[in-house]
């Protein structure tokens, strides 16, 4: 029996979220799970709110994840994975790329930026695991920020059993050709701040 796995995707517009659900969905296929994917792009385009739904199982029903079953939040942006707690399950776990990303209220002075800890506080209390990763930092040290979701899943990936040469050639195949090369090392060196 395949286990069920529940992955919720959140970040803004131009960060990879879709592209880092279209590679965890890859994955799950390649590995023998029935797939569901759900996407919502709003207003992405200009910067807004996209979220990305994956389901692995034996047999998946619904591409929606119920509120409370998730298993992995992959979080882009910090003020996004405080979004989402009523979606995850006891015992979860939140990636958060360390990373903000201020919206439109924030820069008006309308609202506030919450604070590293009121961000972790809340998915705590929804009874995560939250983990803070470097993804930004690193993907600017490897030359272009758009690289952090590929950081993320190399996060991600090394949290889960399927092997990693299933990841890499599934990311080689879902990037574009000419990025291939930075994100296999954006993905290696996820795997590697997992380790540490």
């Amino acid at each position: 029996m395949k286990k069920k796995l529940d992955f919720l995707f959140a970040g803004v517009g131009g960060q990879g979220t879709i592209l880092a659900s279209n590679i965890v969905s890859e994955v799950g296929m390649r590995c023998g799970y029935d797939i569901k994917k759900s996407e919502v792009h709003g207003m992405s385009q200009r910067g807004g709110a996209v979220e990305s739904h994956v389901r692995w199982a034996e047999k998946v029903y619904s591409p929606l994840i119920e509120e409370g079953s998730a298993d992995f939040l992959l979080a882009f942006e910090m003020l996004e994975a405080a979004r989402w707690p009523q979606y995850m399950a006891p015992g979860s776990v939140v990636l958060v790329n360390n990373h903000r990303v201020m919206p439109p209220s924030v820069n008006l002075g309308q609202a506030q930026y919450p604070e590293v800890k009121e961000i972790e506080s809340i998915m705590t209390a929804a009874g995560s695991q939250v983990i803070w990763v470097e993804g930004a930092a690193k993907a600017e040290e490897l030359g272009n920020p758009a690289l952090a979701g590929v950081v993320l899943l190399g996060v991600l990936s090394a949290r889960l059993d399927e092997p990693v040469e299933t990841w890499l050639q599934a990311v080689q195949d879902l990037v574009p050709a000419k990025f291939k090369e930075l994100n296999v090392k954006a993905f290696l060196a996820g795997r590697e701040m997992a380790a540490k």
